[in-house]
């Protein structure tokens, strides 16, 4: 037994079994064999949940972590500091953890005060610009990264600038298995005197198992005596989308092709010790994936450590470790090269039987115990050196941009206003109040809201059934006969008008491009684009600012998703040169805004100038919207430094005194998103801060130092007036309230991925 004299505690964070996905499979076995090998060093789990419910753990298991609750990624550093953990192992692949890309991991190893190991099970090769920032930002704040094969290691030198000196290879783990006859266990399961095929790891179209299958018809053909094993359940997010459709095409393939007496589906995830016997039974494992961009593989990694015979297409881990004869590798979608190979080693036993040796001695490098003796080596390594020359931590810690605790965001009084039609406009106090119905603007704002929380990964299991509520009510809105939405709808479901106002539309477009923009629902975004065009343009003829301002804003966000579309970008063009216009005709050095009064929703304006003038390269765009933000901030601005929102009891004409009440959360959450918008624009921090300021508006940071935030109901108050704040939540508030906290979640998420980024510049 080695010794390791620096470690005492390890903790690994990632999923974890009984969850079912490789990852967990990963994090378990590797927990469990650098514990066995270093014997007395106290090994445990940090475990995330994508399931409110979590699962039934093992004792390893120390600490539950929800995926989608950004809190408990900072808990949970705090529990590792607070433990005095020697040093952490963290799995990632995109998707298991929360947030966009998954960046919320990022503000929990920033904040860790012990080295940091980071395993990458996956590297793209064409990353996009966010996807990009993370891996460089995980490399920057790990001591060490660790790769499973030499390609990996090359993705990280070449795109992602990681130092070679970074850089680890150490293989996938894989249970130490005998070289065995495959007949042994040929009795066990029914398939004694039979050619044995197997595939195995969780069912998805990604897998070409239908290649297989194809390629069976000539196989049986002649070696008759043939069976395909399709061993493993259906991946569970493949499930939750398309159900086992993918697995019943593959039965129905069979039975077209008259080989279903040849194939055996095992629909279940098995564990280890039920695994290494399919796989005892296996002649020759199959691997006919239909993507090269694999950069690891544990069930190839498996089938050569147990000595298997196999053919694979050429993705980048199986041209790697099946190189030098230790496998065959066939092109993509190539079933006729699948069947001749698979021919030739039937009939030539002795080259399948070297195949397998090569294999096999290859794999004695790649058994869990000389993999976790690689992990100790690095772990012990990383401590010592801590311990001789200890680390300035200040790159590990989270430049928070905000001086308070955000709160979570809290849905409840959100699903209290809805009912199966949409969202409700009032409440008497948190009482959804009938009597004034629904609206098409509350309805807009809140689809935005379930989408931007889907985004941000930060949704519970009720907000994607009311986001169809609300998307529906805004196609309903749309009057065909005008291509103009309605707005007010009283609750016995009957329209008031036949076209509603101007602004109305304007808000009805930003939810539409919004959605569009952002949602990962197919559905949502069909039906979306059905009546964007006509809206978009009836949205050209309009004269109101604020209108042209939110359909701006809408047009961007469906720009995002489909930027070649001619139509859409000339109107763009020609609604911001209008709203530009607009502005220079009215703006003077004192009175640098678009009209001559300020009066509600002001944001939004300077918001679609910064939009339009990066987009359309358009300087003098940008620099109007910066001066109308900066003076609508300036003007808004309390003598003691907090923000005091122009009140609707007269707002501020030109030449005339500021309503200093009724001060309106609809204001705020204008602001608010104008000043993301600009520091994403300049990159200036000042405007990081005007936004804190706005969000602090809600908290207590006002006139009467009172929070209008309701933390018990999730509601927000209607407004906030000399007497006090409002005593009633209705929709437009609480949406208004939402929409602010999300936004800054969502600039905090930006800033987690740049942090590091510009820190290293």
């Amino acid at each position: 037994m080695r010794r390791y004299p620096n470690l005492k505690t390890i903790a690994f964070i990632g999923n974890y079994l009984p969850r079912r996905c490789g990852i967990a499979t990963f994090t378990s076995d590797l927990l469990q064999a650098v514990a066995k090998e270093g014997d007395k060093i106290d090994c445990w789990a940090i475990a995330m949940n994508d399931i409110p419910e979590g699962y039934a753990y093992p004792k390893q298991v120390r600490f539950e972590l929800n995926v989608n609750s950004i809190a408990d990624y900072q808990l949970a550093a705090e529990f590792l500091n607070v433990n005095k953990v020697d040093v952490v192992s963290l799995q990632h692949e995109y998707g298991i953890y929360g947030g966009d890309y998954g960046n919320l991991i990022l503000s929990l190893i920033r904040n860790l005060r012990m080295p940091v190991i980071t395993t990458l099970h996956s590297i793209l090769p064409n990353p996009n610009t966010t996807q990009e920032k993370i891996i460089k930002s995980i490399a920057e704040i790990s001591n060490k990264i660790v790769v499973m094969s030499q390609k990996a290691v090359s993705f990280l030198k070449d795109i992602y600038k990681v130092p070679i000196e970074k850089i680890a290879l150490i293989h996938h783990g894989i249970p130490d298995l005998p070289f065995i006859d495959p007949n042994f266990f040929k009795d066990q399961f029914g398939v004694e005197g039979k050619k044995v095929f197997l595939t195995f790891g969780l069912i998805n179209p990604g897998k070409g198992i239908e290649i297989m299958i194809d390629a069976l018809p000539a196989i049986i053909r002649k070696h008759p005596d043939v069976v395909y094993i399709i061993l493993g359940a259906t991946h569970p997010n493949i499930k939750k989308e398309n159900g086992e459709a993918y697995r019943h095409s593959l039965q129905r393939r069979a039975r077209d092709l008259d080989v279903e007496n040849n194939l055996i589906f095992h629909n279940r995830f098995v564990d280890l010790n039920e695994l290494c016997e399919f796989l005892g039974v296996a002649d020759i494992y199959i691997t006919p994936y239909l993507n090269k961009e694999q950069i690891t593989s544990g069930t190839l990694a498996y089938a050569l450590g147990a000595g298997k015979a196999i053919i694979s297409t050429p993705y980048w881990y199986a041209e790697e470790i099946l190189a030098e004869g230790r496998g065959i590798i066939v092109p993509f979608n190539d079933s006729n090269s699948i069947a001749e190979k698979i021919i030739n080693l039937l009939d030539n036993e002795a080259e399948g039987h070297n195949m397998r040796k090569q294999a096999y001695l290859f794999s004695r490098k790649m058994i869990w115990k000389e993999v976790a003796r690689n992990y100790l080596e690095i772990f012990d390594e990383l401590v010592q050196k801590r311990s001789c020359y200890p680390e300035s931590l200040s790159r590990r810690k989270s430049l928070r941009t905000t001086p308070f605790e955000m709160p979570d965001p809290k849905f409840d009084h959100l699903y209290r206003l809805t009912d199966d039609v949409g969202i409700l406009q009032h409440a008497n106090y948190i009482i959804p109040n009938r009597n004034h119905g629904y609206c098409t603007d509350d309805n807009a704002r809140a689809i935005i809201t379930v989408l931007l929380a889907q985004n941000l990964s930060l949704e519970d299991k009720f907000l994607n059934k009311y986001g169809y509520r609300y998307l529906s009510f805004i196609l309903h809105a749309f009057n065909e006969d005008n291509n103009r939405f309605r707005n007010f709808m009283s609750y016995d479901r009957k329209w008031i008008e036949e076209m509603g106002s101007e602004d109305s539309h304007g808000r009805a477009i930003w939810s539409l491009g919004f959605t569009i923009g952002v949602s990962d629902v197919k559905e949502y975004e069909n039906v979306a684009l059905e009546i964007f065009d006509k809206a978009v343009e009836s949205l050209s003829k309009f004269n109101s600012p604020r209108a042209l301002a939110f359909g701006l804003i809408g047009i961007h966000a469906y720009l995002s998703r489909f930027s070649g579309d001619r139509r859409i970008k000339l109107y763009r063009k020609e609604i911001a040169h209008k709203l530009f216009e607009m502005y220079c005709q009215n703006a003077q050095d004192d009175w640098p805004w678009i009209e001559n009064i300020v009066a509600y929703d002001n944001g939004k304006i300077p918001q679609a100038l910064l939009m339009s003038g990066q987009w359309l390269q358009r300087q003098d765009m940008v620099e109007a919207g910066l001066q109308s933000l900066d003076w609508l901030l300036r003007i808004q601005t309390s003598e003691k430094g907090h923000l005091t929102p122009i009140g609707n009891n007269g707002w501020y004409p030109k030449g005339g005194e500021i309503a200093r009440f009724d001060q309106q959360p609809l204001e705020v959450q204008s602001i608010l998103e104008a000043c993301i918008e600009a520091f994403k624009v300049t990159q200036d921090k000042k405007w990081i801060l005007e936004a804190q300021r706005c969000l602090e508006w809600y908290l207590g940071r006002n006139d009467l130092n009172i929070s209008i935030y309701d933390y018990k109901t999730g509601g927000c108050s209607d407004g906030l007036s000399a007497k006090g704040k409002a005593r009633n939540q209705g929709a437009e508030s609480t949406l208004a309230w939402l929409l602010s906290l999300l936004n800054m979640y969502y600039l905090d998420t930006l800033l987690e991925v740049d942090i590091i980024t510009k820190e290293s510049e």
